[in-house]
């Protein structure tokens, strides 16, 4: 994917996250030299398979398993720095050299304790699904403009200001909440000293530090978080993420100019799945979605919460395709679909005696659509082995053919298993 042309390319979800970021990034990340978490936080759940082994990155960049990658945390990121260093100390125990290789952004913003507090104890959370790690109050706090960054760890009288503001703002809202619950700042200090020097070691001009790079010709390879149906503006409002999980939350989220982006990559399962409340439009019946789920291993890598799965839903890949100006799609997890008699693609949404085609904002009115299906035979074979589109079944080559035509992309990578090395690369021209 990179060339003397395309040094910059951003990995994105193109529906409601966990499509398999992970393992697109690891594969793509041996051909670059900076890999750069965007957005999101200690939500997110990237699981890579390596032969045996399986490394679940939550924070850390999935390049950091290729040695020689530098890897990045980003300002758009709200850092847990609690559980960023209980991953580099895993990943050290597991082999994985991360020294001088791990950087953080210093205008990254933190998710203190009682930002965690806060998220457990809202029944608002609740109700949208969220993992309860302190994300979407980290998020307030950094728009409310009394966030506490990564440099201000450097000000002990100035951190203690802030973090006296941030309980007393959190304990406020466990007031409202009924909650007896309470955050302590002195408790929180002691938290954050714990910390703090590792933290500081790390941090770095990230901005900088990327445009200088780029202006070597490097090759840097941006990582986000959840997926383009997430995101605060674009998404299934209000079940979404706090966050700009599209290509436009990649250049602010990391300090780098929307010029210096040549290329976005769009991730989808080969089917579809959300976590959590929300519209689903082509969700599948339970017999059925039980089957998916148990052939998908579709629970979340971070939560372990069941997935709903639907069929494919072009109508949101092509949405997303839109906002984010997909230039390639990978499509995960084609080998899911390998036993089933029959599959079905989702073309639209009937209303009545109308047919939409485009992703509509109201998901009052879209939990009242009906998906318009356009059914194709199955395959019933493996394709775990396959590794050229000319070794699929015919049958899923044509459903992947469909699917390209109705989202209107190009289909660059198919994973056919959880394997680092179970993925064909579709190389423009090769077909």
């Amino acid at each position: 994917m990179f060339d003397s042309k395309t040094r910059t390319v951003v990995i994105v979800g193109a529906q409601w996250g966990d499509e398999g970021k992970g393992k697109l990034v690891d594969v793509l990340a041996e051909r670059a030299d900076w890999v750069v978490r965007y957005q999101g936080g200690a939500n997110a759940g990237h699981t890579v398979h390596i032969g045996d082994e399986s490394f679940v990155l939550h924070q850390i960049p999935s390049g950091i398993l290729h040695p020689g990658v530098r890897c990045a945390i980003g300002n758009g990121v709200v850092l847990d720095p609690e559980t960023l260093f209980t991953e580099v100390d895993e990943l050290v125990r597991d082999g994985i050299d991360v020294e001088g290789r791990l950087y953080v952004s210093d205008r990254a913003h933190l998710v203190m304790p009682y930002h965690k507090l806060v998220d457990k104890e809202s029944q608002a959370s609740r109700a949208i699904g969220t993992t309860g790690r302190g994300i979407g109050p980290a998020y307030e706090d950094k728009a409310g403009r009394r966030g506490i960054r990564v440099v201000d760890l450097k000000h002990p009288d100035r951190l203690r200001e802030l973090v006296q503001r941030g309980c007393d703002n959190a304990n406020m809202r466990l007031a409202h909440f009924g909650s007896t619950q309470r955050a302590n700042p002195e408790e929180t200090l002691e938290s954050v000293g714990r910390v703090s020097a590792r933290l500081l070691a790390l941090a770095d001009d990230l901005s900088v530090a990327l445009h200088r790079a780029l202006g070597r010709g490097a090759s840097v390879l941006m990582e986000g978080a959840q997926g383009s149906l997430l995101d605060v503006d674009h998404g299934t409002y209000p079940f979404v993420t706090s966050s700009s999980t599209t290509v436009g939350g990649a250049a602010t989220g990391a300090g780098i100019a929307p010029t210096a982006i040549h290329a976005a990559l769009g991730i989808v399962k080969a089917y579809t799945t959300r976590v959590g409340n929300g519209p689903l439009p082509t969700e599948l019946d339970a017999e059925l979605g039980e089957r998916v789920r148990q052939l998908g291993n579709e629970f979340g890598a971070t939560t372990g919460r069941p997935r709903r799965c639907g069929w494919f839903d072009a109508v949101v890949v092509r949405y997303a395709a839109r906002v984010n100006g997909l230039t390639g799609l990978a499509v995960t997890k084609l080998d899911v679909l390998d036993t089933l008699d029959r599959v079905a693609l989702c073309t639209g949404y009937r209303h009545g005696d109308e047919v939409l085609s485009e992703f509509p904002a109201d998901i009052t009115a879209l939990e009242q659509l009906e998906p318009v299906y356009e059914w194709m035979d199955g395959w019933q074979q493996s394709t775990g082995d396959c590794r050229s589109m000319s070794e699929l079944p015919a049958a899923a080559r044509a459903y992947l053919a469909r699917l390209e035509a109705l989202v209107e992309t190009p289909v660059r990578y198919v994973s056919v298993g959880t394997r680092r090395d179970q993925i064909i690369d579709v190389a423009p021209g090769s077909r």
